[in-house]
């Protein structure tokens, strides 16, 4: 009996092992431009506001994500639902002033301060200390000799030039960091800092700063304002228009009776990450991740950036892969690994939602035998000057982490779709660094293989004349099928991918 029984163990490993993949054409064929144009004018639509993470848009967005997966039978890939929800915090400036030996300055006209950087405080202090361009590094340090500690610092914007005094920068143009003259400044004991700087008057922004993943800085350096000619004459009186145009100006000490003030809310608001989960046969517990960012920049005033290539033919993309796999299963050839297909807002704040899913996964990243990211698949590369444009994609990190990526993404492209890869943004002295720009990163820098589809930057790249009428549905549809080919083979293989070649 024993002997019986270890022959029909070992047969039927070898059957497991040797078993044929099923032939994925038929499910591949149901990428079609037609789903994808349909999906994609929903998807980057004016009711949809510009998916921007945190707001009404994004949560539509979210809704209709969820609505698809559900409609084909995936399981919720979260433990509470279909979406994986991050807190999100933005600053809200209430309130903000100048006033300098009684006179009161006026916001935007002369001066500004950003909520971002700023805590509700307010200041009175009667010493300033002018501190030159308040550079403190390896080449220079404005600070020498100066006692600034709990004091108001005085700065001009920007860095001199080959001798010459910086040129006049207006807001969000600096020449030089602003968080190194703040580091600066607050090394060295200042209690606030005065930035000089042009472009005043300024249209008013919305009192809103950006907004970030932790609201609980690391780092609160000192509140700063930048500040128009007219405060700054106020302060260095006769001094200040030599000041201005010197590449070596003179720090000195001034008296004033200055009051600053800045107060602001915190919004705590929340985004999400959509999941959905189609479990595997035999190999159920190892998982193939196909993720693309839904979310994009919103709106400004009433102009709607729609995001259609970036990223809505990803996001869209992954909805029809989906639907491929959902039909495979149904049929009786599903996938032997499970599938994750995880569409994630906070790229475009800073690859947010997928940092969340890397640092709070639902399912083992040790278990994620791969990543395929899918950012910007439907545009046509207007600098790529070599092969043919209509039948391309450039694919991004099969070069690392795992050597089984390229000779299977190279296979299943010669099998079946015959596409020109492009390794441009493989180079890691590209210097667009696309490696690092887009979700499949937040997975390679936890050692899980990766390869990131991407068509290219085109004229239309974060501008709202990204839209759906200038996709290129043909090609993106090519590319779609391309990556399901690539995953079916992902899935359904004996062994999970190597990870052989150490993380950079």
């Amino acid at each position: 009996m024993r002997k019986l029984f270890l022959l029909l163990s070992v047969c039927t490993a070898g059957m497991v092992q040797g078993q044929k993949i099923a032939d994925p054409k038929p499910f591949a064929n149901t990428i079609t431009e037609a789903d994808l144009k349909t999906h994609l004018y929903i998807v980057a639509s004016k009711d949809f506001e510009g998916r921007e993470t945190a707001t009404e848009g994004q949560r539509k967005a979210a809704a209709y994500i969820e609505n698809h997966f559900r409609s084909l039978g995936l399981l919720p890939g979260a433990k509470d639902g279909y979406q994986l929800f991050y807190p999100v915090f933005q600053d809200s400036m209430t309130g903000s002033g100048i006033t300098i030996n009684g006179h009161a300055f006026t916001p935007d006209q002369d001066f500004y301060a950003n909520p971002a950087t700023n805590y509700t405080a307010t200041l009175l202090g009667g010493d300033v200390v002018f501190a030159g361009y308040g550079i403190s590094d390896s080449t220079r340090d404005d600070y020498k000799g100066l006692n600034v500690r709990g004091k108001i610092v005085l700065v001009l914007n920007g860095q001199p030039n080959n001798g010459q005094a910086a040129a006049p920068t207006g807001r969000g143009r600096r020449g030089f960091n602003l968080f190194a003259k703040q580091d600066a400044a607050q090394k060295n004991g200042a209690a606030a800092v005065l930035v000089i700087q042009s472009g005043f008057p300024r249209k008013p922004g919305s009192p809103k700063g950006n907004m970030n993943l932790n609201g609980f800085k690391k780092i609160n350096y000192p509140n700063t304002f930048y500040i128009s000619d007219k405060v700054g004459e106020a302060i260095m009186g006769a001094d200040y228009a030599a000041a201005v145009k010197s590449a070596t100006p003179q720090a000195k000490p001034y008296t004033a009776d200055v009051e600053l003030s800045f107060s602001k809310t915190v919004l705590q608001l929340h985004s999400s990450d959509v999941l959905g989960f189609l479990e595997g046969t035999d190999l159920k517990d190892q998982i193939v991740v196909l993720s693309a960012h839904y979310d994009h920049l919103g709106k400004r005033d009433t102009v709607i950036y729609y995001g259609a290539d970036d990223d809505g033919s990803g996001t869209v993309t992954i909805l029809e892969l989906a639907q491929a796999f959902a039909k495979a299963k149904a049929a009786g050839k599903g996938p032997r690994r499970s599938i994750l297909f995880l569409a994630n807002s906070g790229e475009e704040k800073g690859l947010w939602g997928s940092q969340y899913y890397s640092e709070h996964p639902t399912y083992p990243l040790d278990h994620t035998t791969v990543d395929l990211n899918i950012d910007m698949i439907g545009r046509i590369d207007p600098n790529r000057k070599k092969g043919d444009s209509t039948n391309y994609v450039y694919v991004v990190g099969d070069d690392k982490l795992s050597s089984d990526l390229k000779p299977i993404s190279e296979g299943q492209n010669k099998k079946y779709s015959k596409l020109e890869l492009d390794y441009k943004f493989n180079d890691p002295t590209d210097p667009e660094r696309i490696y690092y720009r887009s979700d499949h990163y937040n997975f390679a820098r936890k050692g899980v293989p990766i390869i990131f589809y991407f068509d290219g930057i085109h004229a239309d790249y974060h501008k709202p004349s990204d839209t759906p009428d200038k996709i290129n549905y043909d090609i993106m549809a090519k590319r779609a099928k391309f990556v399901f080919y690539t995953a079916w083979e992902m899935a359904n293989r004996n062994d999970m991918l190597k990870r052989d070649i150490p993380l950079n």
